[in-house]
C-alpha cells in the first residue's frame, strides 16, 4: 500500500504546483496606466481623481475598478497621445481670476497643470476637462 501512496505523492505535488501557478496567474498581466488626473473644485464633491489604464479600467477617487465605454477609452488614449508634448515639458498654466476647477495630470511622459480658464490652453486640455466631467458623471457616479 505504501507504493501507491508514493506514486501519488509526486503526482499530487505536481498538481499542487500547477494549481498554484494557475492561481498566481489569475491576475494576468496588469495593464499600464494611461494617466492619472485630479480635478479640484471649491465645493464638496467637485474634486475627482481618475486613474485610467490602457484596458479601459478607471478608478475614481481610489475606488474599485470601473469600466469605461469603448468611446471613452478611445478618447482617453487620444488624450494621452495628444498631451505628450505638454506633459514632457511639464506644462503649467496659471489660473485666471474666477477659475473654478484646477487640473493636474501625470503620465509616463511627465505632468501638466492648468485651470479651467487658463490662458493659451492647447485644445487637448479642454478635451481632458470634458473627459473628466463625463467620466465623473457617467462612470463614477452613474445615475440611479
Amino acid at each position: 500500500m505504501s507504493a501507491p501512496r508514493r506514486a501519488l505523492a509526486p503526482a499530487a505535488a505536481c498538481a499542487c504546483v500547477l494549481a498554484a501557478s494557475a492561481l498566481g496567474g489569475c491576475g494576468g498581466v496588469i495593464a499600464a496606466d494611461l494617466f492619472v488626473v485630479t480635478r479640484t473644485g471649491p465645493a464638496t464633491g467637485q474634486s475627482l481623481t481618475l486613474l485610467v489604464n490602457e484596458e479601459g479600467v478607471v478608478h475614481c477617487n481610489g475606488g474599485p475598478p470601473l469600466k469605461l465605454s469603448d468611446a471613452q477609452l478611445v478618447q482617453a488614449r487620444g488624450i494621452q497621445e495628444d498631451i505628450h508634448d505638454a506633459a514632457a515639458s511639464h506644462l503649467s498654466l496659471a489660473p485666471r481670476s474666477g477659475s473654478v476647477f484646477s487640473y493636474s495630470l501625470r503620465d509616463a511622459d511627465g505632468s501638466v497643470r492648468f485651470a479651467d480658464d487658463s490662458a493659451a490652453q492647447p485644445h487637448v486640455l479642454r478635451e481632458l476637462a470634458l473627459f473628466v466631467t463625463q467620466v465623473g458623471q457617467q462612470v463614477c457616479r452613474p445615475p440611479a
